[in-house]
């Protein structure tokens, strides 16, 4: 199991907590963490994790080289890809690792937490409506999010590692199945990923996406011509969306529906201006 971590030992704990209640036999079980130097200093990282745990200090920045300098240290057949805020469910192992016996790559199901359900901010309603559809990433979109990755060791090797300053993710994703690889919906494994909370949480993040998904289009062919294109065509999905947010089942009050809709009517006209900034610059 290869867990990535930056400044977060609180969440890195409940992590590691979640990873050592996986009903899978204990003496198969490897847990690695990829710090990026955390100004917690090693030594401080290594009490947090405790025996059993092997810890590596990656310097280069990211995400993807941490779980790239932590893989490379694996010993087992197997590498289950999650994040240190992600708490995975105790039979998130068990049924990723069967899954693999009918695909080369498995993606998990991602479950949005929100601190109360009865009382959801805005932009936690939006989250819960629209982050982390990782069923529809892998079945129409051909890749899984990394919090939630299975495959061989011998695959990860052989399709090489996380690229870094792109969407990783469906990068990584893309260039495995585009060399052969099957990648496969596992619905039994699941992790839990908490909600962004409120608009700076969320700005942060599709700050983030943004520049990376703009860096995956400028290296294929005809790249600035589609992200200018899909900039200019961004604010119409609010008008998609937006009876999505108002029947949505995953909401169980027009309080945080409504709230849901301001949030996806601010984020997607923030993320429209950003994006042709990007195309212009």
């Amino acid at each position: 199991m290869i867990v990535p971590h930056y400044h977060d030992p609180d969440a890195l704990g409940r992590c590691l907590v979640a990873l050592r209640l996986q009903d899978y036999p204990s003496d198969r079980l490897e847990i690695i963490v990829g710090d990026n130097a955390s100004p917690e200093g090693e030594a401080a990282i290594a009490e947090l994790l405790g025996a059993g745990v092997k810890l590596v200090v990656v310097t280069a920045r990211g995400a993807g080289p941490a779980r790239n300098g932590a893989a490379i240290h694996a010993v087992g057949e197997v590498l289950a890809f999650t994040d240190c805020d992600c708490v995975p469910e105790p039979g998130w192992l068990r049924e990723g690792v069967a899954a693999l016996a009918q695909s080369d790559i498995v993606g998990g199901r991602v479950r949005v937490l929100v601190e109360s359900q009865a009382r959801m901010t805005a932009t936690e309603a939006f989250e819960v409506e629209f982050a982390f559809d990782n069923e529809g990433y892998v079945k129409r979109k051909g890749f899984t999010v990394t919090a939630n990755l299975f495959c061989s060791r011998a695959l990860f090797e052989r399709v090489g590692g996380f690229a870094t300053g792109v969407s990783e993710d469906l990068e990584w994703s893309h260039r495995a199945t585009a060399a052969g690889y099957s990648l496969a919906y596992a619905p039994g494994a699941v992790v839990g990923h908490p909600a962004r909370r409120n608009w700076d949480e969320l700005h942060r993040k599709w700050l983030r996406l943004n520049r990376e998904a703009h860096q995956l289009y400028a290296y294929r062919r005809g790249g600035a011509a589609r992200w200018f294109l899909r900039s200019c065509l961004l604010p119409t999905s609010i008008v998609i969306h937006a009876p999505r947010v108002l029947l949505s089942s995953k909401l169980e009050t027009w309080r945080d529906r409504v709230g849901a809709l301001g949030i996806l009517i601010r984020l997607r006209l923030w993320r429209t201006v950003d994006a042709l900034q990007l195309a212009l610059r």
